[in-house]
């Protein structure tokens, strides 16, 4: 029997909900009538409307017939993961599709642009209204380290989209085996949070954690060493380099290399007092 519960849909997490709905779907809308490129960035601004906009609707019906609670998984963490992610590519879409896609003024295009910034805020308000506060009892993706792996593994799709290198340089391959194993170890904790398996370790999962987050730094510090120094080598910007050209993806990854690099060392340090100085003897 499907128990119809009102409150999904007049609370305010149900309200902005409501919103992030109604702003994604004419994000995609406008982008679709001004027309296709082919494009991984296109690509990829358009997956985030449609993604967060058929996410979401699926969250709202779920919530509103009650067959949320007959899943076997950790709602709250699944909820909190999506938000979080949904605000991470939501934000990039805002930034990627006016800086690569506006042109002449396109009407269509920078009301698509304002309607994806608005929805990044109602995004980002689901957040707010529902990550842990201090001494609140919750699941571990609803916590700061949490939300830290989902940062993590956004970065890392980031850098996917821009990669563009000579495969047969080594040193390349092995950045793009650092990016591809951290991100995989990132996603399996998050499915094994929100799926409830984490109980099923035979080990401590906080002390398994914290000794892959020392691993996955010290593996980004030799990415962070050795991409830009492969990449830029004797090899400076061309002339004639339609932006984004190529060279303008290597930077795109460098910084992102960087950025997710910091990333990892404040999870990190997280995990490490959290072990070590909050943990019980």
């Amino acid at each position: 029997i499907v128990a119809v519960d009102y409150r999904a849909v007049t609370a305010p997490v149900g309200i902005v909900r409501f919103s992030e709905i109604f702003l994604a779907c004419v994000a995609f809308s406008l982008v679709a009538h001004v027309g296709h490129i082919a494009a991984s960035y296109w690509a990829w601004c358009m997956f985030t409307w449609c993604f967060c906009f058929a996410v979401t609707v699926l969250i709202l019906l779920l919530e509103f017939t009650g067959l949320h609670a007959k899943i076997p998984i950790s709602w709250d963490d699944f909820t909190t993961a999506f938000a979080m992610l949904a605000t991470l590519m939501v934000f990039t879409a805002s930034i990627i599709y006016p800086s690569f896609y506006i042109h002449s003024h396109n009407s269509y295009a920078i009301a698509a642009t304002i309607m994806s910034i608005l929805c990044f805020t109602a995004y980002t308000a689901e957040v707010v209204l529902t990550r842990a506060k201090p001494g609140e009892i919750s699941g571990f993706l609803s916590t700061v380290p949490g939300l830290l792996k989902v940062l993590e593994a956004f970065v890392a799709c980031i850098i996917f989209i821009s990669l563009s290198f000579d495969k047969h340089n080594a040193g390349l391959n092995w950045c793009v085996a650092v990016y591809s194993l951290c991100f995989i170890f990132s996603l399996v904790i998050i499915v094994f949070t929100i799926c409830r398996l984490i109980a099923l370790f035979p080990f401590s999962f906080d002390k398994v954690l914290t000794g892959y987050n020392i691993l996955a730094v010290l593996m980004y510090v030799t990415a962070a060493v050795i991409w830009p120094l492969y990449s830029f080598q004797n090899n400076p910007r061309p002339n004639k380099c339609p932006f984004p050209c190529t060279w303008d993806k290597l930077v795109v990854v460098t910084f992102m290399t960087y950025f997710n690099l910091i990333v990892y060392i404040v999870d990190t340090v997280y995990s490490v007092r959290f072990v070590f100085f909050v943990s019980p003897a």
